[in-house]
């Protein structure tokens, strides 16, 4: 088999044009490439959106016209419930889709809403849709996304439903920590774009609790924290708080999820 068609992880973030200084690792595909691909994903790919904070990407019941990559900032998604009350249903960082949830009903059921100055490339669905034939590489990387997303969601229902508002936050923690590692960034020193009310609506918490939480996590030595800048000091610990088996393997972290 020549080297053209070996298998090799190709980052969209080095195609020529649409894509040139992205960190879409959601779209780094395991396929050997050829030129004539990589062209045929530049070209389905839209400018770049720029969103000041605030500003909403899409809202709840928008037809869906496509997926957002994010390119640098981040993005809080949520629901407003009928007694008025708002469910925060995830936080969006970097390298990571949006609009994946809104596939089966070709709406968005929920709002999207930049936490910072954001930067979203727009991937036409049908165009993707047309692709994915053409490359089943690309099919089975956007399954996999999907499937990752009902795993999500299934977390989250075990979280708000049996874990202890200790375990909630330690989790969400964890949770960030490794999302920045497989974004190339510390995993243990990481800045909250969001506000610790949004932390605490996603969590199923009062503010007054994540507060009470993020002092009482400091006062044992598990977190520090300045503001929305966060050191994570014992991993170990706020593994054992979320109820994560703790590995210890020649001193390693765990390998990612």
């Amino acid at each position: 088999m020549s080297s053209s068609k070996r298998a090799s992880v190709v980052n969209i973030g080095k195609i020529k044009v649409a894509c040139q200084e992205c960190s879409l690792r959601e779209l780094c595909l395991p396929l050997g490439l050829t030129d004539q691909d990589v062209s045929s994903i530049e070209k389905i790919v839209r400018r770049t959106t720029d969103l000041k904070k605030g500003e909403y990407l899409y809202r709840m019941g928008d037809e869906l016209r496509g997926l957002f990559a994010i390119n640098r900032g981040s993005v809080k998604t949520l629901e407003m419930g009928r007694d008025g009350d708002v469910q925060i249903t995830g936080f969006h960082l970097p390298g990571e889709l949006l609009g994946v949830d809104a596939i089966s009903t070709d709406k968005h059921p929920c709002d999207a809403i930049a936490l910072e100055a954001t930067q979203v490339c727009e991937i036409p669905l049908d165009q993707l849709e047309e692709l994915a034939r053409q490359v089943p590489g690309l099919q089975k990387q956007l399954l996999r996304i999907m499937s990752r997303e009902i795993v999500h969601d299934e977390n989250m229902l075990m979280m708000l439903g049996k874990m202890s508002a200790e375990a909630r936050l330690a989790s969400a923690l964890l949770s960030f920590s490794e999302r920045f590692f497989r974004l190339g960034q510390s995993d243990t020193e990481f800045r909250l774009t969001m506000s610790r009310q949004d932390l605490g609506d996603y969590l199923g918490l009062a503010l007054e609790t994540v507060s009470r939480l993020f002092s009482r996590f400091q006062a044992d030595g598990l977190i520090e924290a300045e503001g929305r800048q966060l050191r994570l000091l014992d991993m170990d610990g706020l593994r054992e708080l979320a109820g994560e088996v703790v590995e210890r393997k020649n001193g390693k972290r765990p390998a990612a999820s």
